[in-house]
């Protein structure tokens, strides 16, 4: 399967599940590798541009947001693009948690890294009682709920 556009359902799929596995890392390297040198983001009202300023933000992000748990869900795909909404829970530094609820629009170049990537988040307050997703730090098993699974 090719993982370069034009998208199929299963390609773009499958680079969805790439970019969940990925975040769930946890690791800003390995997550920003997927991006063009030059890649632009907005990521709620911050503004990103080039791979390095990625890394360095999402250094940062995983700080503040600890205990992160993402789950990605395709949206809809043309050519070379893709947008998907997701839900991630975290837990700040003083123990309170979060759902954090949005949608990505993605642009990937020829060689299919991602070239443009617009963020729109939403925070919720929840309670420890009220988190869904309780799975190992890492990778979200391939048995776990998706969002519509889970009515999110």
């Amino acid at each position: 399967m090719s993982l370069v556009p034009p998208f199929d359902f299963a390609s773009a799929t499958q680079k969805v599940r790439m970019a969940e596995d990925a975040w769930n890392s946890r690791d800003p390297a390995r997550v920003a590798q997927v991006y063009t040198l030059d890649t632009r983001w907005r990521n709620r009202s911050e503004f990103i541009n080039g791979r390095q300023a990625v890394e360095q933000f999402l250094q940062r992000k995983w700080v503040k947001e600890q205990n992160y748990r993402l789950i990605k869900e395709l949206w809809a795909w043309q050519q070379d693009v893709i947008a998907v909404r997701f839900a991630y829970e975290w837990q700040d530094s003083n123990g309170s948690w979060y759902r954090s609820y949005g949608n990505e629009n993605w642009r990937f170049n020829r060689e299919g890294l991602m070239s443009e990537r617009y963020a729109s988040i939403n925070d919720l307050s929840i309670s420890e009682q009220q988190r869904l997703f309780h799975w190992p730090y890492g990778r979200s098993p391939d048995d776990h709920p998706g969002l519509s699974a889970l009515g999110l």
